[in-house]
């Protein structure tokens, strides 16, 4: 047995795992997340193992053409879309590591559909898709147009040509002619016809490449979000950073300047116990400030300051509040059913009886002379 039999049979053997592997990661529901990433990480090798083994036999060559191609050697084709496939599926702890594994999978989708189209593979407008995605691969779009009555067509177009791809390879794997072909080995028994085969086979890859260009334009899109991430260092900076902000900076100079050169110290200890905690240093050398602070009693009055309202509190009722008032002299007496009741005269005070009766005649000597209604002449005829 020669090197190249040797190879393609491992070939042959590694591929059938990693397609049964994809086959059960398709169809299972695996709630444990840890086994199921296990399992892709798994297939993943596995794939790329086939690729290095194609690589090492030469199945593929720029210089070929479709027909020298083997109808067994039609579904490795298909590797490096499977792997692109799972590398999309690898969960990740970050967006760096999520833009790392699309990156993964656009190399991967750029590799197969460049095979695809060295063999000459690729329908008309499939091969326009290509062009157009080689010229703007970050911003491509299977659907160009802006107008969104022209954009909804294009997404019913590609969908009704994803239905018609699925049901021609769904007819062609009913065939009779295909009946006897034996999936595993990927090659056809001998009641099998390989042109039934083969045609399953291309029709397979033009439904994958299909999906391949739907699978780039969510790339991208996932990527555009990934971008505007906000940046976990960013999000929560440390303390140097903070205070290496430019606006600190500009804030601490003008500090410096306005500074009426008080010298305002503070006692050492309590101040290295605040500048660890605002993470830098609050005073000059000449003890004149750099960022604003609060001076407490004790370390327990700061941590029962932690769960006090936002809002400021009531000090007083509104009993205490009103004899602060009164004392005051803010409040006004009278009014109501008091100012109705009459004192009663001090019979002691003779200045007080001579001023009241005083008062009294002058009122009755007005009404004399002045008769009720007297003075109103607006009304008069």
């Amino acid at each position: 047995m020669d090197d190249d039999e040797a190879h393609r049979r491992s070939l042959k053997t590694v591929f059938a795992d990693a397609e049964a592997k994809r086959l059960s990661l398709s169809t299972s529901h695996d709630p444990d997340t840890s086994r199921r990433l296990d399992s892709v990480a798994s297939t993943v090798r596995d794939y790329q193992t086939c690729l290095a083994l194609l690589r090492g036999a030469s199945i593929f060559s720029p210089n070929e053409s479709l027909e020298d191609i083997s109808t067994s050697s039609l579904p490795y084709l298909l590797v490096d879309f499977h792997l692109a496939e799972l590398l999309q599926q690898l969960p990740s702890s970050s967006p760096v590591n999520r833009l790392q594994s699309l990156s993964s999978a656009r190399d991967a989708y750029e590799r197969y559909l460049h095979l695809l189209d060295s063999y000459g593979l690729l329908s008309p407008s499939h091969a326009k898709l290509l062009e157009h995605y080689t010229d703007a691969p970050t911003t491509f779009s299977t659907v160009t147009a802006s107008d969104p009555s022209v954009r909804r067509t294009a997404k019913i177009a590609n969908l009704n040509a994803e239905k018609e791809l699925r049901a021609k390879l769904d007819f062609l794997r009913r065939r009779p002619e295909y009946a006897d072909f034996d999936s595993d080995s990927a090659t056809p028994t001998s009641g099998a016809d390989e042109d039934a085969v083969r045609a399953v086979h291309l029709a397979n890859i033009a439904f994958h490449t299909h999906l391949s260009f739907q699978a780039l334009e969510s790339l991208n899109r996932e990527v555009d979000i990934l971008s505007h991430a906000p940046n976990p260092r960013s999000q929560f900076p440390t303390r140097t950073t903070a205070l290496e902000d430019a606006d600190t900076r500009q804030r601490q100079q003008q500090l410096q300047q306005n500074s009426d050169g008080q010298d305002s110290r503070l006692d050492n200890p309590l101040l290295s116990r605040l500048q660890s905690a605002l993470g830098g240093p609050l005073l000059t050398k000449q003890g004149k400030p750099l960022q604003p602070f609060t001076l407490v009693n004790n370390r327990q009055e700061l941590a029962a300051g932690v769960f006090r309202p936002g809002h400021n509190l009531p000090t007083m009722t509104i009993d205490e509040y009103l004899d602060e008032e009164y004392k005051r002299g803010g409040m006004i007496e009278g009014g109501g059913e008091a100012s109705g009741m009459r004192p009663e005269p001090d019979e002691d005070d003779i200045e007080k009886a001579d001023a009241e009766t005083y008062k009294a005649r002058q009122w009755d000597e007005f009404t004399e002379s002045n008769a009720k209604g007297s003075g109103n002449t607006l009304n008069r005829g």
